[in-house]
């Protein structure tokens, strides 16, 4: 008889599971020591004006006499506006135009200049420039350049080339366009340093490929870094959509509206709801339309980034 002398296995002893305590207990209560400040901040300074801008929408209000609780009126005063939908038309007309202009000027420039090999450094701080300038300053200058008698900037230019002077901004169809151009110079500056850092992500190994088989710029450009730029542009784009749905400053400083009124926007119309008189206009109203101007947009982005999901890796 053969004794079995192999030790006896070990009883299963089931394996003790890792404790789940607080998180605190692994950094998460420093973290959200850090990120206390951020959120009281931002609570205080976005979230309950917010909150309050939703409550002064239900009710007519100027700040200085008593509130007094309307419901829909307001909605109902703003959709009952005829001006509203010149605003409207008007709003849409300069996006239709930065985008027109304004969209592919950033795009075209920062390809050449990436395509540069000497004073590329330079080339980028020129055409940043424009944003480093206050928006308030640029305006003011580039109304003196629009002076419409012939000893205007403009029109001087324009009079060396036979053109007779033109009244930039005293035209009903000059006006839009030509804060558009001013619009675009100002802010194509960011959004190329934008694209240019893109382009740096872009392997030199594509372009070298693409040469050997017989590509010129153009070709280089559509077949190469476009599809590399692709994720970029698309959040660009929405980008100057919700830009220029709030544009504000160049119509204010520019025409105050004018001429006719070809020049009032959405935000335009806003301020004048709330600063129509020196005791206060009607807040209602204007809260009421910015509520409507920030659902069409969050409405509008959500529909833009489901249709163009996968397209920026695809």
């Amino acid at each position: 008889m053969i004794l079995d002398t192999r030790p006896a296995a070990p009883a299963h002893v089931p394996r003790a599971r890792p404790r789940r305590g607080p998180r605190i207990r692994g950094g998460g209560l420093a973290s959200l020591v850090f990120l206390l400040p951020m959120l009281v901040v931002f609570t205080v300074f976005s979230w309950l004006p917010i909150g309050q801008a939703v409550v002064m929408s239900f009710q007519q209000t100027n700040l200085v006499s008593d509130a007094t609780f309307v419901g829909l009126e307001n909605f109902r005063t703003v959709l009952s506006d005829p001006l509203l939908w010149t605003a409207v038309e008007n709003t849409l007309w300069f996006a239709f135009l930065a985008l027109l202009f304004g969209y592919p000027v950033p795009l075209v420039a920062a390809v050449l200049m990436s395509e540069v090999r000497r004073f590329r450094g330079l080339y980028g701080a020129l055409a940043y420039l424009p944003v480093v300038v206050p928006p308030v300053v640029a305006v003011l200058l580039w109304k003196f350049f629009y002076d419409a008698s012939p000893t205007g900037v403009f029109n001087t230019l324009l009079g060396y080339v036979g053109v007779d002077a033109l009244p930039w901004l005293q035209d009903a169809d000059l006006a839009m366009p030509a804060l558009v151009l001013e619009a675009t110079w100002a802010a194509a500056g960011g959004t190329i340093i934008i694209y240019l850092a893109a382009l740096t992500g872009v392997a030199p190994e594509l372009y070298e490929a693409a040469e050997i088989d017989g590509a010129g710029v153009w070709r280089k450009v559509w077949h190469v870094t476009l599809p590399r730029l692709r994720g970029v542009l698309l959040v660009t784009f929405i980008l100057q959509i919700i830009g220029t749905a709030q544009v504000f400053l160049e119509p204010f400083l520019f025409t105050g509206g004018g001429p006719a009124n070809s020049t009032t926007t959405i935000l335009l119309l806003i301020y004048d709801y709330a600063f129509a008189n020196s005791l206060g206009g009607d807040y209602g109203a204007a809260t009421a339309l910015s509520l409507m101007l920030a659902a069409v947009l969050a409405v509008f982005s959500a529909v833009y980034f489901r249709l163009t999901r996968g397209w920026g890796t695809s």
